[in-house]
This record gives structure tokens, sequence and C-alpha cells, in this order.
């Protein structure tokens, strides 16, 4: 694996094995000093053409605890907002040595156009292009889930995937690049996924997706469900008005406090709510149901510097082979060079 782009290249093994080191990666965070020496000397940028702080400040935690050194590039301010290319742009890290490049473009396939050219020698991790992918949100997102799975399952967390699993992902699907990933991610780890989604914001060709389509969240809730995931109404993405109201749309779509006292009378003790954030409470997720001891938003955060040190140490340690098949419930797990 030279390159981290879209969830769609990732064979099970692979996704295992990423959900795996992260829960060593894990494990470091939890001790006195939260650093690794294992990528010490290597450089990582993290090229952002779109504002962030979650991503950036994540990807950035996790450079930092691996011992990497970090350049932190916005297009605001840069030679970019004066005309500079994307190919400009890259040759220049790539004379300045980077190893890898984390980048959030508004284009959709520009981490694919990057990688796959040759202005510059280092690996690219796609921390989220235009309403494409954002392969390691979809990344934490299963790591979380898989936490709780194991937990309620009994399995061990080393090893195992997510099957049986029901995951409704509801909101503006159109235009986010998190349920997509999420979507092929959470099939390739054998999870039962369906949208929910008024029909003004679900893509064009969702019916090949592999997943199910409902239009109401009701109905689907009270079919059974383990984790339910909220989306962001992305406004400034939308040139058209997608529905009639912002009361419409969170009283039929959103996950309100009606429905988060929905959970506990049909025995859905143990269901997680889940955002990638961040959030409009009161539009697609009432404050009480993101508070909730059901939320796991906080959780996902925390998560999510562990799976990018799990991303950056595996493609950055040299080791780019396809791993071996891990059985479910197994206890082998990829070793850190501190662990050897």
């Amino acid at each position: 694996m030279k390159h981290l782009l879209s969830t769609q290249d990732l064979s099970l093994a692979n996704a295992v094995q990423i959900l795996d080191t992260a829960e060593e990666m894990a494990a470091v965070g939890e001790r006195e000093v939260k650093k690794l020496p294992a990528l010490r000397g290597r450089t990582v940028v993290n090229l952002f053409f779109e504002d962030s702080t979650r991503t950036r400040i994540s990807f950035e935690a996790a450079a930092k605890r691996l011992s990497a050194d970090v350049i932190n590039f916005a297009a605001k301010g840069s030679s970019v907002s004066k005309g500079e290319s994307l190919k400009d742009t890259a040759q220049t890290l790539s004379a300045m040595g980077a190893d890898a490049v984390v980048i959030r473009h508004w284009a959709s396939g520009a981490p694919q156009r990057l990688a796959a050219t040759d202005w510059i020698d280092a690996a690219v991790i796609n921390a989220g292009d235009g309403t494409h992918e954002h392969p390691t949100q979809a990344l934490l997102d299963a790591f979380t889930m898989r936490r709780h799975w194991t937990k309620l399952t009994g399995a061990a967390s080393i090893g195992a995937d997510l099957t049986g699993m029901r995951v409704v992902i509801a909101g503006d699907v159109l235009h986010s690049r998190v349920a997509r990933s999420n979507v092929w991610l959470l099939r390739t780890l054998g999870a039962h996924v369906t949208l929910v989604a008024p029909p003004t914001l679900l893509p064009i060709g969702v019916e090949s997706w592999p997943c199910k389509v409902s239009y109401n969240l009701d109905e689907v809730i009270e079919g059974g469900v383990d984790a339910v995931m909220m989306l962001r109404v992305q406004g400034e993405r939308m040139n058209a008005s997608f529905f009639p109201s912002t009361r419409e749309y969170s009283r039929r779509w959103g996950f309100d406090d009606n429905r988060l006292r929905s959970l506990d009378t049909l025995g859905l003790k143990d269901t997680i709510i889940m955002h990638p954030g961040p959030m409009n409470r009161g539009l697609e997720i009432s404050s009480a149901a993101a508070d909730s001891p059901r939320s796991t938003v906080l959780a996902q955060v925390r998560n999510g510097v562990s799976v990018r040190m799990a991303a950056l140490y595996l493609l950055l340690s040299g080791d780019t082979r396809e791993p071996a098949a891990v059985p479910a419930g197994t206890t082998a797990a990829p070793t850190t060079k501190e662990s050897k």
C-alpha cells in the first residue's frame, strides 16, 4: 500500500491491518510519554486547499506522535492564491523532501491525480476531495464501531471485522464524502448499511452502491440498528433548495429528542449515535442526542489520531506488502517498531 486514496482500494486484510495497528497506537496515547520514534527523520506535509480544523490538527498530532517533522501548508495566503497550480505546488514540496503529503482539496480526484503523476515521490493520503471520499474519516468511524461491536459480541478486537453490524447513515448523502467512504469500507468489513435521506439529497447512481436506501428514518430505526451516523447538512455546497425548510428537515430526517427516546422504547439499549463533525445542532442532530451517553462524537475525534498514526506508520515504515488475511477473533496483530 503506497497511497491511501479511497476505501474502495482497501481489501479486508488491508482494512483490518490499519484498524489493528490503530489499536496499538491508541495504547501509546494512554502512556505518560505519548511518542514513538518510528518516523523520526521523515517529513509529513499537510496540504490543505480547503479549511479544516479537526482533520488537519488530527494529522498533525498523529505525525508528531510518531516523531515526524510536520509542515502545514494552507492555500490561503500562499502562492496557490496567486495562481500556482497543483503541479507546481507538488514539485515544490518534492524539492523540500516531503515523504508524505496529506491533501484536502475542493476538487474530486485531486489526490488521485497527485498520486498518479511523477510530480512528487511521496505517499499521498486523501484527507477529503470534493464530494468524493474521505478514507481516514471512514477508518476512524469503523474503528469506533469495531470497539463497540466487539464489546457487544465478546470478540477480541484484534483481527475482528464488523460482520452482522447494522449501520444507518442519514442526512446529506449527496454532498458527503464521508458517506461514500463509509459505505464501501463498512461493506468490506461485513456490516449491513442503510442510507436514509430525502430523495433530493441522494446522488445519481446510489442504487448501485453496496447498501440499502430508505427515505424514512423512523421505519429504519424500528427495524433495528446498532449504529446511527448523522451527516452534516452542507449548506456551503448547496446552490438550490434541497428541502422545504430546516424545521421540516429536522422533523423528518434529523435525530431529534423523540428519536433518542424511541431507542429506549424499542429496546435498542446498545445503539450508538455518531457524527463526523462539525455538527449543526438542532438541524441534523439535537443537543440531547449529541451529548447523550450513546454519543461517540468525542470518541471519534480521539480515535482519529490513532487511526491516522496507523495510516502514516504503515505507509512510511517501508512495509508495503499485502497483509495476510486475519481471521476474526485471532490475536495476531502488526507490531510497531518500538514493540519489536
